[in-house]
């Protein structure tokens, strides 16, 4: 860019207690006028929902930072996608909506400082559950995430830092030709910071995702595209992503699902490390998301202390995963329940999981990195595979090449068909159950 627009210039204090919404979205305006750019100087800027334009670059500069409101009314109501749903949700702190050729770069960052929405959330979860609402909780709660990058084409997010989320920190939705590059996440602590994936591609086509750092405590990087009815009404794939050369510590590893509705193909997972996350490679779906995964390459993978290696369900987590308004609920029903508790055809909602070919893994546990449930671990079950698909829908064609795994336990593979392991060793350091 050969000018950049400085929010100071347009009233913002950078103080850490002055509102700056308001002048930081004027000098984006003014640049998105222009197809110039904003650097954002050192600072910690206080601000709601911000709303980037096409052609042009939001550069946060060494030191600069958006610190998130807590104000709720600060960030406005977007129609959007939220964990495979189409709903009405509040906007993140920075977003991209609906543009094309836009860089948002560092080496500065934003500060969701989710820990209210947090408490929130554990609060609401604990009444739910009472009700067997479980699976409402994520989409009742509604958190802002910090960045958004929603129906885009031509983007680029390299090297800024996220951290404290509300929900996901990086959000890719229904967006092609987008790379995410050098981008840092952290401070969403196991156990208390609920649902903040770090990098989530959602129904996006041509993605890259390389030499990010993240650390957090749900999934670390994750593929998605839709959730059961909704989802599959949809139908937009997850199609030609690439992540490479990445480093995972804590949550959940490198995920394609639970959102498959649209299906991925055509993904290759390489040259990534993994540090006490609680699991490696992992595939979950459930019998109303539907979806074809296929030709899935995953390679040169570095592991210690993964809790699962390879951990593949696609009947994961019934509670979240299968909804049903209670016979009893007397209340008001959200259009949101009744989308989540659409039926799906039993034919319709197997996942088909397919063509997936693993490579070149090497796990090795000693149960002493700082993990993610490091402070638990007695309940965890270390093993090296757990690996379960339907007897409706069996997993199909599957390599596994030149794998080494030591772990407390071998664990299970069940219902795979045309399974072909080349060069597999498992070092099994405890008791084993197959």
């Amino acid at each position: 860019m050969s000018s950049y627009c400085n929010p100071k210039d347009f009233g913002a204090k950078g103080d850490g207690e002055t509102l700056d919404t308001a002048a930081l979205q004027a000098a984006i305006d003014v640049a998105g006028e222009a197809h110039c750019g904003v650097e954002v100087p050192a600072g910690n800027y206080v601000t709601g929902s911000l709303f980037l334009r096409s052609d042009m670059e939001f550069k946060l500069a060494e030191g600069a930072t958006l610190v998130g409101s807590l104000d709720d009314a600060d960030y406005p109501i977007v129609d959007t996608r939220v964990a495979g749903v189409e709903m009405p949700w509040p906007a993140g702190v920075l977003n991209a909506i609906g543009c094309s050729n836009v860089t948002i770069s560092g080496p500065g960052g934003v500060d969701g400082r989710g820990e209210q929405w947090w408490r929130r959330y554990w609060d609401m979860r604990e009444q739910y559950v009472k009700r067997d609402l479980r699976w409402a909780v994520d989409y009742d709660c509604r958190r802002p995430r910090n960045v958004l990058v929603y129906d885009c084409e031509r983007v680029t997010v390299d090297g800024i830092s996220s951290r404290r989320s509300a929900f996901w920190n990086l959000h890719v939705c229904y967006s092609q030709d987008v790379t995410v590059r050098n981008v840092t996440v952290t401070g969403n602590p196991p156990h208390v910071s609920p649902s903040t994936d770090g990098i989530d591609i959602d129904s996006c086509r041509r993605v890259l995702v390389e030499g990010c750092h993240v650390d957090c405590n749900d999934d670390n990087i994750c593929i998605k595209s839709g959730r059961d009815a909704d989802g599959l009404r949809v139908n937009r794939p997850c199609e030609d992503v690439e992540i490479r050369n990445c480093a995972i510590l804590r949550g959940e590893g490198v995920t394609i699902g639970s959102e498959t509705s649209g299906g991925m193909r055509n993904i290759r997972i390489h040259d990534v490390s993994f540090d006490g996350t609680n699991a490696g490679f992992r595939i979950k779906s459930a019998t109303t998301r539907g979806g074809v995964i296929e030709d899935v390459t995953v390679e040169n993978l570095r592991m210690r202390n993964v809790v699962n290696p390879i951990q593949w369900g696609l009947n994961w987590n019934p509670a979240y995963s299968y909804c049903a308004v209670p016979r009893d609920w007397d209340g008001d029903i959200p259009d949101h329940w009744l989308t989540l508790a659409e039926s799906v055809p039993r034919s319709k909602g197997m996942p088909l999981v397919r063509g997936l070919r693993v490579r070149d893994v090497d796990a090795v546990w000693d149960g002493g990195s700082a993990g993610y449930d490091a402070g638990n671990r007695e309940v965890l079950d270390p093993c090296a595979f757990v690996v379960e698909g339907l007897k409706e829908s069996p997993i199909r064609d599957v390599e596994f090449e030149n794998i080494s795994i030591q772990s407390p336990r071998f664990g299970s593979i069940a219902n795979v068909e045309r399974l072909m392991m080349r060069n597999v060793n498992v070092e099994v350091t405890g008791a084993q159950t197959v």
